[in-house]
């Protein structure tokens, strides 16, 4: 990562390369048991198919962790890669699912050229941005799709904005901040960015979790034939 990247991001990098063994085996596969994120996923497919994309076109994962949601993906038929801003975490996806690839890299300036990608799937992995990143991180999701390629957000979610800072987890020192938001908090920056919402599922919280689910499917707008730049 370079010197010059945002504080919050060398902050989430250390963190996760210290819990990465233990946090892969808590959470092996964040979808197991979740028939509604599985079935947000599939159509999260359907709208990459339907989208048209140039076959060359991948999705990618972002912050793709173990690699389980990548690896489903997989399954599908898409062509997909992850992209994880740790290390650590990277090696474990290309351990587990070899057949994959896997990066570095930062959602906030994604190592990409522009209007690349037939989708992109981020679960769970915006709660660590700060607010005044998330333009930048929406930006970059504009900017690498493909036009009619759909975006697949899901993050946790409440009544309100919120903030806390864990300084300990699975035994590890860390310096993590996690934020939660309301939908329309993530919403309007997706608009803002220029990607049109197509969905917006909540999800109460179960098994012991603090907050809801919140899951976005939005896309970059398709190019109509005949405008302007055609």
């Amino acid at each position: 990562m370079r010197a010059d990247s945002p504080e919050f991001l060398h902050a989430t990098q250390a963190s996760y390369d210290a819990i990465a063994e233990a946090y892969a085996a808590e959470f092996p596969d964040s979808l197991a048991g979740r028939p509604l994120e599985r079935a947000l996923l599939t159509a999260f497919v359907d709208l990459v198919r339907a989208a048209g994309a140039p076959k060359q076109a991948p999705v990618a994962d972002i912050g793709s962790g173990p690699g389980h949601v990548a690896a489903r993906l997989h399954a599908f038929g898409l062509p997909v890669f992850g992209v994880d801003v740790s290390p650590r975490m990277v090696a474990l996806a290309r351990r587990e699912h070899p057949e994959l690839r896997f990066h570095v890299g930062s959602m906030t300036a994604l190592d990409l050229p522009d209007q690349t990608l037939g989708g992109i799937v981020a679960l769970y992995s915006i709660i660590h941005v700060p607010d005044d990143q998330l333009p930048a991180v929406f930006a970059e999701f504009h900017r690498v799709l493909v036009p009619g390629a759909p975006v697949l957000l899901g993050f946790q979610s409440g009544d309100e904005d919120g903030h806390e800072r864990l300084t300990e987890r699975f035994g590890q020192e860390i310096s993590l901040d996690y934020y939660w938001r309301t939908p329309d908090t993530v919403a309007s920056h997706f608009t803002r960015a220029g990607l049109e919402l197509h969905a917006c599922v909540l999800r109460e919280a179960v098994d012991g979790e603090k907050r809801p689910r919140t899951f976005l499917l939005a896309r970059r707008p398709a190019v109509v034939a005949g405008s302007d730049g055609l």
